[in-house]
């Protein structure tokens, strides 16, 4: 009995089968139900060998894996590569590389498609596989495969139970799971083999809820980057995307020249992008998070954006095509437009605008009950619309539409009535007027309702009537407060003078009397006490119209020649059987009341009177002295036509003398204002900038700028100085390239688009000409905005968004908290642009004047810059060393330099004093020095050559081992004592 159990024992032991690490007994694979038992009994009994059954597909499977993403197969050339290959070639994303060689290495191997090698993460790094710096991220994801330690108990544990108990970032543990599914099965670390669904969910390998999560994957678990449809998959989705390579079996991942162009095009990486998202917020006014604070990653992740919106963007942010600031205008646009749809079903049609139901609830117009069933859809908004009590706030009632006339039985519009001289203009337009201000123009005839502008188009009143009617119809559009630049009522507009007093009443009253008083901000009607809570009316008010005086009856009867209030006349009217409009009948054609215009003063009292009165003269060329009232209505002080008026209406009693005077000054003031502006402010590119901006500024000295004042100077005399030009335009950026060899003179766009530069020198360099003032054209001197530089073909239009988030750094950035205007080193230090690019806009700024006030749009003096807080010291010692910030480079020798730096090695032109950046063919013209090749320029700056050397050199007069002759002294020296020699 013994032998016979050695003898099985040893048998046993024999029946291993190759696992991922370690072997694996046939009795494992028979327990995990790998094996089943007539297999495992032909395997003890001989009549199958443990090769055989280990060839198997469903055993495969389980002990290799059914294949990972080996490598990448360049489409266009059929080449195969190693992932970390394909990375290191800048042919594939860092983050999709490495996410890639993870799910290697936690599925079994790194593997090498080439020689069609598998190796553990150790030797793989030996054997170049892999670089040194993925050793310890590759070893961490191997332990799906060999186990992690428990921490607390000192027990191996599998990828899953590492996940539960946080010892792997989630996204790790879901991706290497993920891959683990896709290619065989989970991993058993204990027994070195993979496992059946079923029996790794008994394990405690696994369990349903992760398996469904995975299995009906939402964006979430999609952690694996396809470059060529740019979006996220599953790994089992990226695999089916793979081609098998014929001659290994290996699965490829097919990489087209589109793709490559695409990731080379990008200026930014994943991680780059996220950060660069999550540091810019903005405040929502609309939608789901109204009221927030979200981050630009939380937003294109949000719910308003489509997986191809949302693709398109990051691809276009990447490459630079959109600016951070572009990309939230488009996504709010997307939000408002989004949620203007929602809006659609509950929105109602106003006076002008859209009313949500909302806002009929809010104002009382609606009841809760009737807004439930909109939202239930039990009731449509046309049905609601229908209701009298809410029609009447939508639409109101009818307003006084045209005139009947009762003689021929005729229906005329109101204008046509004042055209056939039925009507006074005085009573005509104030029905106009009340029409206007009630929402519609009205054509009784046709029965048509129209805005002001379309009424003047169609004839139905005439162009003479039009600003007036248009000032009317402010009372539905509503009017804009000249100082907070917000819309008011027409109420409000007269409390603030905005409108006279008398003609704000006539316009209240015929909305009050055609359903209510309109807000112009919602687009309808309100109730009186909603009116009240809003400022749009007040009790005040509300008295004078509910018991008028003669004051406040703005209307006229035609026929009675009575003033009435605008219900009254309405009550006068008759309803049109055609048309259900209210038409004022007219018996007769109005007549005019005759009513003699009395002088007050006689010329002769008038002129007594204004001699009489002295008037000190507050400004201008006679500040200080007194002139008559006489003498100044005779004199060039006043415009002739205001002087004609202004005696007319004080000899009428209309203008007392002290007004006059008041006026009078005003106009003279104004008048001194406007002559002071042409001498002491000047037109500059983006604004008027006046004396008093140079003189805050301290570019011009308190004597200057008194000089201005008193006329001894003018703004353009002063704009003629070196150092106030030097401030306004700057000491001069890069504008162009020059090309010694053929003298040739090229834009940088054009130097670009011929391929002599590369287009990240070209993007700096025209980035810092938009950050520094001006876009410009070396060739004919201009100095453009950004809009005129792609308007005139000076930069081409894909570079139209880049140049003018670059040019933000002259007219400033906005704050989207504060709504203000904001500096370029505010916007960096509230992280609005990356602090990368801030610094080197800031570098070229310092270069060439100073850094520049977005209000003002010139460079300030440093000190300045300082006290307005557009700079501070800590970041000017940075700039001010040239060895922190280099981000500019000499395409000539490809070496990194400040922008002051490279600036001295420009040369200006003769022609138009631009300043051109030097293009030579360095592989030739260089000389060999003690330790390292030396170029043409190094030598030109040191003194060593001269300049017509130099130029010998480029046109090829000469050449470089004839010159090294010349200057062997500097190149090699003329030697040193080398030694002792002994007598």
């Amino acid at each position: 009995i013994i032998i016979t159990v050695v003898e099985e024992s040893e048998k046993k032991s024999q029946l291993c089968f190759e696992g991922l690490r370690a072997a694996v007994p046939a009795a494992e694979l028979l327990e995990s139900k790998i094996l089943n038992k007539e297999l495992y009994d032909q395997l003890h009994q001989g009549k199958k060998t443990v090769k055989e059954v280990a060839n198997m597909d469903a055993i495969k499977r389980y002990l290799e894996g059914t294949g990972t993403i080996a490598g990448i197969l360049v489409e266009s050339t059929g080449q195969k590569l190693l992932l970390a290959d394909a990375m290191k070639r800048n042919l594939l994303k860092p983050e999709a590389a490495l996410n890639l060689l993870e799910a290697q290495a936690g599925t079994g191997h790194v593997i090498d498609p080439v020689r069609n090698e598998k190796l553990p993460v150790d030797e793989a790094v030996r054997a170049g596989m892999v670089g040194p710096e993925l050793h310890e991220k590759l070893l961490s994801a191997e332990r799906a495969v060999i186990g992690y330690k428990d921490p607390y108990m000192g027990q191996v544990v599998s990828v899953f139970q590492a996940l539960k108990k946080d010892l792997i970032p989630k996204d790790t543990g879901l991706r290497i799971l993920d891959a683990q599914l896709a290619t065989g099965g989970i991993i058993d670390p204990v027994h070195s083999h993979r496992l059946p669904l079923e029996v790794a969910c008994q394990q405690g390998y696994f369990s349903k809820e992760m398996n469904k999560a995975l299995s009906d994957p939402a964006d979430e678990v999609k952690l694996y980057y396809d470059p060529n449809a740019q979006e996220n998959l599953t790994y089992a989705q990226l695999l089916e995307r793979c081609q098998v390579d014929k001659q290994t079996g290996l699965h490829l991942l097919c990489l087209s020249d589109e793709a490559i162009r695409r990731h080379q095009e990008e200026l930014y990486s994943d991680s780059a992008l996220k950060e660069s998202f999550d540091k810019a917020t903005v405040e929502m006014a609309t939608g789901s998070q109204k009221g927030k604070t979200v981050t630009v990653w939380e937003l294109i992740h949000s719910e308003y954006l489509t997986e191809e919106q949302r693709r398109e963007l990051i691809r276009q942010f990447k490459t630079g095509k959109v600016t951070i600031e572009k990309i939230i205008k488009i996504i709010i646009t997307i939000v408002e437009e989004s949620e203007a749809k929602k809006q659609e079903k509950l929105t109602f049609s106003g006076l002008r605008a859209p009313v949500p139901a909302s806002e009929l609830l809010e104002s009382k117009v609606i009841s809760k009950k009737q807004y439930e069933q909109l939202k239930s859809g039990k009731k449509a908004v046309k049905d609601i619309a229908e209701v009298d009590a809410v029609k009447r706030y939508l639409k109101g009632s009818d307003c006084i539409a045209g005139i009947y006339v009762e003689k021929s039985k005729e229906k005329l519009n109101i204008y046509q009535a004042l055209r056939k001289n039925l009507l006074l203009p005085s009573t005509a337009i104030v029905l106009l007027e009340a029409q206007a201000a009630t929402g519609f123009m009205v054509d009784p005839i046709r029965n048509q309702r129209l805005h002001v502008n379309e009424a003047v188009k169609a004839g139905l009143v005439g162009p003479e009537l039009h600003e007036k009617l248009l000032s009317a119809e402010k009372a539905v559009t509503g009017y804009r407060d000249p100082y907070s630049g917000n819309t008011i009522s027409l109420f409000e507009a007269m409390k603030k003078g905005l409108i006279v007093q008398e003609h704000g009443v006539r316009l209240l009253e015929a909305q009050i009397a055609t359903g209510g008083i309109i807000d112009p901000v919602h687009s309808h009607r309100v109730p009186v006490e909603v009116a009240y809570k809003r400022g749009y009316f007040d009790e005040e008010i509300n008295r004078i119209l509910s018991d008028p005086s003669d004051d406040t009856r703005g209307f006229v009867d035609p026929n009675t020649q009575e003033n009435l209030t605008y219900l009254q006349l309405k009550e006068r009217c008759l309803e049109d059987p055609e048309t259900g409009l209210c038409l004022l009948p007219l018996k007769q054609p109005e007549r005019p009341v005759v009513v003699e215009r009395t002088q007050v003063y006689t010329e002769a009292e008038t002129k007594k009177m204004f001699e009489e009165t002295q008037i000190d003269i507050p400004t201008g060329e006679l500040a200080g002295s007194s002139m008559s009232l006489w003498e100044i209505m005779n004199s060039n002080l006043l415009p002739e036509e205001q002087r004609k008026k202004l005696m007319e209406e004080f000899r009428l009693g209309h203008l007392t003398k002290e007004r006059m005077i008041i006026i009078i000054i005003e106009i003279i003031e104004k008048t001194e204002i406007v002559h002071q502006q042409d001498v002491t402010s000047y037109d500059y590119v983006r604004r008027r900038i006046t004396a008093e901006d140079l003189y805050e500024a301290r570019i011009i000295s308190l004597e200057v700028f008194n000089a201005l004042k008193q006329g001894s100077k003018t703004i353009r005399e002063i704009m003629e100085i070196e150092t106030t030009w030097k401030y306004l335009y700057g000491t001069g950026c890069i504008a162009g390239i020059h090309i010694p060899s053929s003298k040739q003179k090229l834009s940088i766009y054009q130097a670009l688009k011929k391929g002599l530069i590369s287009p990240e020198v070209a993007r700096s360099l025209l980035e810092a000409q938009a950050a520094t003032g001006f876009i410009i054209d070396p060739m004919k001197n201009d100095r453009l905005t950004v809009d005129e530089a792609v308007r005139k073909g000076v930069v081409g239009p894909e570079m139209h968004d880049r140049l003018l988030s670059a040019e933000r750094a002259v007219t400033g950035y906005r704050d989207p908290y504060s709504e203000q205007k904001i500096s370029l080193f505010q916007a960096m230090k509230k992280d609005l642009i990356p602090s990368e690019e801030a610094l080197r806009l800031l570098d070229a700024q310092l270069a060439t004047g100073g850094i520049i006030d977005p209000y003002l749009g010139f460079h300030l003096p440093l000190e300045i810059a300082y006290q307005r807080g557009y700079f501070n010291r800590e970041t000017f010692d940075r700039l001010s060393e040239p060895s922190e910030i280099r981000s500019y480079i000499d395409p000539s020798t490809d070496e990194k330099l400040s922008y002051a730096q490279i600036l001295k090695r420009c040369k200006k032109d003769e022609n138009t004093g631009c300043l051109l950046l030097s293009l030579c063919d360095t592989r030739k013209l260089t000389f060999r020095g003690l330790r390292k090749q030396i170029t043409v320029e190094e030598l030109v700056r040191s003194k060593v050559m001269d300049e017509a050397t130099a130029q010998r050199l480029q046109e090829g007069l000469t050449s470089v081992e004839e010159v090294s002759k010349k200057l062997q002294q500097f190149l090699e020296g003329t030697s040193c004592i080398a030694g002792v020699y002994m007598d």
